[in-house]
């Protein structure tokens, strides 16, 4: 019988990432996997148009937990996810990044025994105020398997004393970007629905609880991307919690700033591609930009991504200059960070 690995996913950044492991499994006929969807992020653009446009099969589970504290929504889905996790009686929960989902899905294996594997293990921004901190740390300390992206990442868990189980294996989402750049550049008209030219703008995204928690800090950020966007349109996916504390607020976004909807994963690489400049307090976003070889600036105090600062590609926003040289990032790997990844979740479960 093939093993059952059950992931746990709810967010954004988390489709794009399950979205490797789960066409990798789809070709295994030694693996199963049952999806199990928080429903931390529920609406179309959000969820939905990743599932479709990712190829990711439809959620076997989706328990609709969105909204409300870090706690409430955290409890929520620990309760949800122990019922579903007791059901099916999975071989390994499969958790991904650094959000509440993550958070929960191990949390819940680990009061059931089941073995965890966590995805872009042992980062650390060192800020402990971040939510997104406390969920990866916790869920590394309780997990079996830890797949790390980069050798700092490594040495983080090493230096916690957190050393079984570990591995370095490249980056998940280079393996993404590499599966969706040629779709977004034949098929994505963003460019042209926009009435933009390639190299002629500047992408910006705002999201995170810190950026968007008080008015000063928003209008800040906002103020900030305007000062520095050096005369380009610089185009504002709106995040929904970004969008609600703006009205909160009753702020507006600078001039230069073109708001648009949340965009699907292809419209994003397309923009990303044709950026002369990304600006994000999105850890994801910085490893794109990258990816796309796009300077970045980093909307954030610290960043768990050190080696596209160190790589002259980013800077913190506290920084007023990038890199003089800029070089390339080999520890990301080469685009085949699910094959390593499932190659050592497929040994674990026969040993």
């Amino acid at each position: 019988m093939p093993a059952t690995i059950a992931t746990v996913i709810g967010a954004r950044p988390q489709f794009v990432k399950a979205a490797v492991l789960s066409r990798a499994i789809n070709e295994r006929d030694e693996l199963n996997e049952i999806l199990i969807h928080t429903g931390q992020h529920f609406d179309d653009n959000m969820s939905g148009v990743f599932f479709r446009e990712l190829e990711i099969p439809s959620p076997h589970f989706n328990l609709g937990i969105s909204g409300g504290t870090h706690a409430r929504m955290t409890a929520e889905m620990l309760i949800a996810i122990e019922s579903v996790l007791m059901d099916i009686k999975p071989d390994l929960v499969l958790t991904f990044g650094d959000t509440n989902s993550t958070l929960a899905g191990a949390l819940a294996a680990a009061k059931l025994n089941i073995p965890i594997a966590h995805v872009e293990a042992g980062l650390r921004s060192f800020n402990r105020t971040m939510p997104e901190e406390i969920n990866r740390i916790l869920a590394d300390h309780v997990s079996s398997l830890l797949f790390c992206p980069t050798d700092l990442a490594v040495r983080n868990l090493k230096n916690e004393g957190v050393t079984t189980g570990v591995s370095l294996t490249g980056d998940v989402m280079f393996d993404a970007v590499k599966f969706a750049r040629d779709t977004a550049y034949k098929g994505s008209s963003i460019i042209e629905d926009l009435s933009l030219e390639d190299t002629q703008f500047g992408l910006c995204t705002i999201h995170r609880s810190d950026a968007t928690e008080t008015r000063k800090r928003l209008q800040h950020l906002l103020n900030y991307v305007g000062e520095h966007s050096d005369g380009l349109t610089i185009v504002f996916p709106l995040h929904p919690r970004t969008g609600q504390a703006m009205e909160r607020f009753g702020l507006r976004v600078p001039a230069c700033m073109k708001v648009v909807e949340p965009v699907g994963y292809f419209d994003l690489q397309r923009l990303l591609g044709g950026a002369q400049m990304v600006f994000t307090d999105s850890g994801g976003l910085q490893k794109e930009a990258y990816f796309h070889r796009i300077p970045c600036v980093t909307l954030r105090d610290e960043t768990e991504w050190v080696e596209t600062i160190d790589a002259g590609w980013n800077r913190l926003w506290t920084n007023p200059h990038l890199a003089s040289t800029r070089s390339e990032i080999a520890e990301y790997g080469t685009g085949h960070a699910a094959t390593e990844i499932l190659s050592k979740i497929n040994t674990f479960l026969l040993t």
